[in-house]
């Protein structure tokens, strides 16, 4: 049984004096000792009177033990209101078929009268048992006897307006609406005075502890008439729907008030948790019985666009302004000549750490506040004009290159990674535009990074390089080991980003060197005048492909395909046969769209025994090879960045 701090209602009413089965009055029997038996509580089981469950109604007269006919007032005390409401119903089925003409009830009066004191008696007694429907002192028999005896004078005013005549003073009685209009009452005064609440949060304002006080009232109350008094009722009257729409009209009644106002950011913020997330997980509990959809918003468009703006303002500038001091804290650190903090040898930066934290908190929380994931995206526009100002102070960075820059650098490829993560796994917290916008900036910022990282070492690398390509490079592999011996020094050099962004920059470095390496092979420098030189330069470049491909992949990279790239140049260079060559042609340029005819035609001529009319068929078939498949914007752009003449 469920426990509430509500008190039982007290009342009274009068009792004609009893009838006899005749429904003629009969003398009184210690009426006055019954007022107390009353309101007392019902009676067991083996005390009350079953009802007949042929056709939803009471029998008018029940038997009681040793065949005793229960009278009104016995029905009435033992809380038998379905067996009351018959008893005076045939009383009035007798008394007035015997009126005829108008004259006559000046002979009936007295009887008239009893019978309507004995109609407000029962009313009284209904009153009193609905009012205590959302109580656990509730007498559940009581009540859905009570229910039974509304419906049937329910039917007996439809009779009486079907029938003609002159009906009783009385008819019809609407106690249906007198149902309604007492529930609505008993809910607006618990609504008016709500149960306290058992946690008391010191800092909460006046509106906040009236608002969760009413929401607290609404839910237990709804959730009562759900679990008991929808027992007491038939399917067909949809009590569940009926209180749920008194209590909404007089919650978003309350609310409308409330919103009227001004109101600070903390109530503001509050009150459209209640409107948009609260209340809907109340009613959405008890969808099953509730229809919630019915009921409406808690408060109008006008009222609700107003607290919505002001909240997002209000947490947009929050956002601004957070980010710009995480910004401004990083740069304080970075002009002060300190080094960003280490976690497992990797230097790491907070900022994308704070800013992400805080973005999806605010937007998270946006989308249950305002309802609506349009509007709580659109607190990040402002991302994409502070990615800026992290841009610019990572340029700055590199610029003035400080002992710190390149530890600062380094960190920052962790935070550019992250805001990228969260940009693509994410999506749904950034409006489509401003996500795109972010995704070229950090990838600007990453290249940039890349280039002031890996400059230092192609400086170190670009005696070696001009060593490529030269007729020496067939003969002497010592060039070549002595490029792969200075690429492991360097890449030493580059550790100190995370592990996922060192891989990233590893790989940027190997495609870097195999395409510098392609350059000077394009270049023209050597020249294949036989087979053999042929066969010769085949086998350097698969060894170089595979030597550097091992040296990467060692310390990190995931590019497998550059290694492919040099095999089918090397077979290209190799093949004898025409159509051959054109379809290694095709190959490479099926994995590298944006290989051009120039840069065909430049590895040919590394070949002097193929004509210009077979240079321009190999060509023609990449023409026509590109054409047909539509594959001219490389994902992976490589020979796009091999410049040749």
């Amino acid at each position: 049984m469920r426990t509430r701090s509500d008190s039982t209602d007290s009342g009274g009413f009068t009792l004609s004096p009893p009838l006899d089965p005749n429904g003629r009055p009969g003398p009184g029997k210690g009426l006055k000792k019954k007022f107390q038996k009353l309101f007392g509580g019902s009676k067991t089981q083996a005390n009350s009177p079953a009802i007949s469950p042929t056709d939803g109604h009471c029998s008018p007269v029940e038997e009681e033990p040793h065949n005793v006919i229960a009278t009104f007032e016995q029905c009435l005390e033992d809380r038998r209101l379905c067996e009351a409401s018959q008893l005076l119903i045939e009383r009035e089925e007798r008394l007035f078929e015997e009126i005829r003409e108008a004259e006559e009830l000046k002979h009936k009066e007295e009887e008239i009268d009893r019978l309507a004191a004995d109609r407000r008696a029962l009313e009284d007694l209904i009153k009193q048992i609905l009012k205590q429907s959302l109580k656990t002192e509730v007498n559940i028999e009581a009540l859905t006897s009570a229910v039974k005896a509304i419906r049937q004078e329910e039917e007996q005013d439809q009779l009486w307006k079907q029938r003609g005549g002159t009906p009783p003073a009385w008819r019809p009685s609407e106690w249906e609406e007198l149902h309604d209009s007492t529930l609505c009452s008993l809910m607006t005064e618990r609504m008016e005075n709500p149960s306290p609440p058992a946690d008391s949060v010191v800092d909460r304002s006046s509106l906040q502890v009236d608002v969760c006080g009413m929401g607290k009232q609404l839910k237990q109350d709804l959730q009562w008439v759900v679990d008991v008094v929808k027992t007491c009722y038939p399917p067909e009257m949809h009590i569940c729907n009926s209180y749920a729409r008194w209590y909404h009209q007089f919650f978003s009644a309350r609310l409308r008030k409330i919103a009227e106002f001004g109101l600070g950011d903390k109530d503001c913020t509050f009150l459209l948790r209640w409107v948009n997330e609260f209340y809907p997980e109340i009613l959405q509990k008890l969808a099953d019985e509730i229809d919630h959809e019915a009921l409406g918003w808690l408060l109008p468009e006008d009222l609700l666009e107003p607290l919505e703006e002001q909240y997002l303002n209000k947490k947009q500038s929050d956002l601004t302004t957070y980010i710009g001091r995480v910004l401004e804290e990083a740069r304080e650190k970075w002009d002060k000549g300190e080094n960003p903090e280490r976690e497992d040898g990797c230097f790491v930066s907070t900022v994308s750490y704070d800013i992400i934290q805080l973005i999806n908190g605010i937007v998270t929380a946006a989308i249950k506040i305002v309802g609506d994931q349009r509007k709580a995206q659109n607190l990040t526009r402002p991302l994409k004009n502070l990615l800026e100002r992290f841009k610019t102070f990572q340029d700055d960075i590199m610029k003035r290159s400080k002992p710190n820059s390149k530890p600062f650098i380094k960190a920052n490829l962790g935070c550019v990674k992250q805001f990228r993560d969260v940009l693509v796994t994410r999506s749904h917290l950034f409006p489509q535009d401003v996500r795109e916008s972010c995704l070229s900036i950090l990838n600007d910022m990453k290249l940039s990074a890349h280039t002031y990282l890996l400059s230092s070492v192609h400086e170190v690398l670009k005696p070696h390089y001009r060593k490529l390509g030269i007729s020496d490079w067939l003969n002497k592999p010592r060039p070549f080991d002595n490029l792969l011996h200075s690429i492991e020094q360097e890449i030493g050099e580059l550790q100190g980003s995370t592990e996922a962004c060192h891989q990233e920059l590893i790989g940027q470095l190997h495609q870097e060197v195999t395409i510098e390496y392609v350059r000077r092979l394009l270049k023209g420098e050597v020249k294949l005048k036989n087979k053999e030189q042929e066969k010769k330069a085949y086998k350097t470049v698969k060894d170089n492909a595979e030597s550097l491909h091992s040296l990467f992949i060692r310390q990190g990279s995931k590019e497998d395909w550059l290694k492919e790239i040099l095999n089918k140049i090397a077979e290209v260079l190799k093949l004898q046969d025409l159509p051959a060559i054109q379809m290694e042609v095709v190959s490479l340029a099926a994995d590298c769209p944006d290989l051009s005819g120039k840069h065909v035609s430049a590895l040919l001529k590394l070949r002097t025994n193929l004509t210009k009319a077979h240079r321009k068929t190999v060509k023609d078939t990449l023409s026509d090879t590109l054409r047909e498949t539509n594959t001219l914007n490389a994902q992976r752009p490589f020979f796009s960045r091999v410049h040749v003449k």
